[in-house]
């Protein structure tokens, strides 16, 4: 870990790394789950009729359109990744890559804004969507790597967890606004200006918050000159060099088997939750918005919630029971799905099962990115070993939502999710090989 002179400057780096989750957060929560999937819908709908979408000479449905593009997105900075990590672990230049991806994504946030009707120009939206998706994955990866550096083993649980719990606060104030924004648009009849002016905005919070961050957080040193060429080589070398040092770490190794499994899963759902309650249960979109807020404001105790029971438990066991909640969430929506087409009002229902996201949601991903960074090796090359990592989830999104997208246009939606229980009962699995293999609780592991 990267040794820092006082300890407030230690405080305010880690402020500084806890104020990224505030600024890109909006990117995650406001757009992808909340106003971009409603709005994407509703405009492509208006303009074509039915749920059909005309691009690069075929047509989609335009739900699975949207899971597609996030597949596209995911995969495209999946094989990025490699290089990238290499890049700035070579280089020393991890802060101008998460700085580069951190505009890339904020500037086509706010080019959602000229995506609007009543013909809109379908390839200009998706496009903005990919980029802002890249940009978003893109950044995180370095900023992720900083965890290591800037923590010790026993700070990073909470230090994770204070980091997801900014994003959601972050995240819940400007849904607030976006909100507004939009009664006060569609009071005056206009559906479209609320969700647009909201896509400027997270654009400009984006990158207006990410100024403190950067402020902030250390440039990190190279450990020795290279060539572009033997860089670019190296980025999959080293991907390779951190599998082998996996595989010798069989608690670690199994861990990343289940990361990969119910990562298919968990992120699905939280991209997809918004489609599921408009077009499998019919719930209006003012309700969807707040629906969505609430979960936010779960998702912070949530996150602490997960940080203390990992002390008193240890991160496995509790990562066992997340995913065992996540598995019950899935049954219950499908059963709630059956009830709507039965002719139910099932709206109290999706807010219950909107609660129970919230609960594990931030908890799910901060204490897995702690864990990881707990388990993984000593070494300097910590954007190659959170590179390995979030490739492994990004690959995971892009089965998980692809797949999604794919049953939603054979058979609907309501089936998809009967495809993400078995990602999440594979993960259990998987988690309870790795237990196995934990002779002790992972706290007391570092402690030794």
């Amino acid at each position: 870990m990267t040794t820092l002179t006082t300890t407030v400057t230690k405080s305010k780096v880690i402020n500084a790394w806890c104020m990224y989750d505030w600024a890109n957060s909006v990117y995650n929560l406001v757009i992808t789950t909340t106003f971009f999937p409603i709005y994407f819908a509703g405009i492509t709908k208006s303009a074509y009729g039915e749920n059909s979408v005309p691009l690069l000479g075929r047509t989609f449905k335009n739900t699975s359109l949207y899971d597609y593009s996030l597949a596209a997105a995911y995969l495209t900075i999946a094989l990025l990744l490699p290089i990238l990590s290499s890049v700035a672990d070579s280089r020393g230049n991890k802060k101008k890559f998460m700085q580069f991806f951190c505009y890339m994504g904020g500037i086509s946030c706010m080019g959602l804004f000229l995506f609007k009707g009543p013909q809109p120009n379908v390839l200009l939206g998706v496009g903005c969507f990919i980029l802002a998706a890249i940009g978003f994955v893109g950044s995180i990866v370095f900023y992720n790597s900083y965890l290591p550096e800037i923590a010790e083993p026993e700070e990073r649980d909470w230090i994770s967890a204070r980091g997801f719990s900014m994003g959601y606060a972050g995240s819940v104030l400007l849904q607030l606004v976006g909100f507004g924004l939009v009664l006060y648009f569609t009071g005056q009849g206009d559906q479209t200006s609320g969700p647009r002016y909201t896509f400027l905005l997270v654009g400009l919070w984006w990158i207006g918050f990410a100024q403190i961050t950067f402020a902030y957080l250390p440039n990190n040193k190279p450990p020795q000159a290279k060539r572009l060429r033997a860089v670019l080589q190296d980025g999959f070398i080293e991907l390779k060099k951190v599998w082998d040092q996996i595989k010798q770490m069989k608690l670690l190794k199994w861990f990343l088997v289940a990361f990969f499994l119910y990562s298919m899963g968990v992120q699905t759902v939280m991209l997809a939750a918004t489609l599921f309650g408009s077009h499998v249960l019919g719930l209006p979109d003012d309700k969807l918005i707040i629906t969505v807020v609430l979960i936010q404001l779960i998702a912070i105790p949530g996150a602490m919630v997960m940080s203390f029971l990992s002390g008193k438990l240890g991160n496995i066991w509790v990562l066992m029971g997340v995913v065992f909640f996540w598995i019950l969430v899935c049954l219950a929506a499908y059963f709630v799905a059956l009830q709507r087409e039965g002719g139910a009002n099932v709206e109290f229902h999706f807010y219950g099962l909107a609660l129970a996201v919230g609960l594990v949601m931030g908890g799910i991903q901060s204490l897995s990115r702690s864990t990881y960074s707990k388990l993984m090796p000593e070494t300097k090359d910590t954007a190659s070993f959170f590179s390995f990592y979030d490739v492994t989830e990004k690959i995971a999104i892009v089965i998980g939502i692809f797949t999604f997208g794919y049953i939603d246009e054979l058979f609907g939606m309501k089936n998809s999710v009967l495809m993400l229980i078995v990602f999440f009962v594979l993960g259990l699995a998987a988690l309870c090989v790795a237990k196995t293999y934990d002779g002790k609780l992972i706290r007391e592991q570092q402690r030794n």
